[in-house]
């Protein structure tokens, strides 16, 4: 049997950006290259390994088996190598592009100043803060690292936890005047609920008392949203009750445009993560925000 020619490194890259876009037209799109210079590329390697390496249809591209296993084993440490090499160019400073990905939110409320400390401690590096309440498709996105808050329900995603945060039941105080009394956790289910349906739950709540008491409430959502932001709208004008975590929360509870309610009664906590995406190594330079991320919430700046 004939050994098979060495492929071109570059061809690699073509090939990886043709996996994580799933298109052709995507992939060219990223690396500012011809959509016929992918396609060739691609094509070339399929022959010099001996084996399809994509299934293509008019409307997508997919992996083929032998296609995930070249992606799961190359291209991570081509990756590694090409940034390597990078930094070994630049003096060991950072530079490229760092695609962050968050919520709009926490991305507004507290990720920015931390980002814009990054970016000024890192002249050469360039910053790409993408924002969406919708998990977004890394690979695809070419995001190399996503701060998520929550709890992940993904088990192939590489992720660090950076810290955790209390989520508090909130109304207006305009809402409140007209309401009955909230005293008990089971008084919510007589209220009107804004539900954020980007929740895995958001319409079942469990709450433990600080003695220790466990109280599980299902209440109804008569208005719904997908954004946090839009929810802590309708809250301010006096739609009705929700829970939101304590970020999103933090402005308008110091202003009194809405107030906290059973504070006596916890919610589980959620957490903050750092999340690579599935089947990549963590580059230098999102392991670098990671770490200052991480120390930055520590010290308190992300309060």
């Amino acid at each position: 049997m004939p050994a098979v020619r060495e492929p071109d490194l570059n061809a690699l890259l073509l090939f990886a950006a043709v996996a994580e876009t799933g298109s052709f037209t995507a992939a060219a799109d990223r690396l500012d290259v011809a959509k016929a210079k992918v396609s060739l590329a691609v094509s070339r390697l399929e022959a010099q390994l001996g084996t399809q390496l994509f299934s293509r249809t008019t409307r997508r591209v997919v992996l083929t088996e032998a296609g995930q296993g070249l992606y799961a084993q190359c291209v991570p440490a081509l990756r590694g190598v090409q940034e390597s090499l990078a930094q070994m160019a630049g003096g060991g400073e950072l530079h490229g592009t760092l695609r962050i990905s968050a919520a709009v939110e926490y991305a507004a409320q507290t990720l920015a100043p931390a980002v814009a400390a990054f970016a000024a401690a890192h002249p050469r590096l360039e910053v790409d803060l993408r924002t969406s309440d919708r998990v977004v498709d890394m690979l695809k996105e070419g995001i190399d690292v996503s701060v998520r808050m929550g709890w992940l329900r993904d088990s192939s995603l590489r992720a660090t936890r950076l810290t955790t945060f209390e989520q508090h039941v909130v109304a207006s105080p305009a809402y409140l005047r007209r309401a009955p009394p909230i005293r008990q956790p089971a008084d919510l289910v007589k209220h009107d609920w804004v539900a954020l349906m980007l929740l895995p739950t958001p319409l079942t709540w469990k709450f433990t008392s600080a003695a220790g008491q466990v109280r599980t409430v299902r209440v109804a959502g008569r208005m719904r949203t997908d954004a946090a932001s839009t929810l802590r709208a309708l809250l301010v004008q006096g739609c009705g009750v929700s829970v939101m975590d304590e970020f999103t929360t933090e402005a308008p509870l110091r202003s009194g445009a809405l107030v906290r309610l059973l504070p006596n009664w916890s919610l589980p906590r959620g957490g903050v993560h750092a999340v690579v995406p599935p089947g990549a190594r963590m580059s230098t330079k999102a392991r670098a925000f990671v770490d200052f991320y991480a120390d930055w919430l520590k010290a308190g700046r992300g309060a």
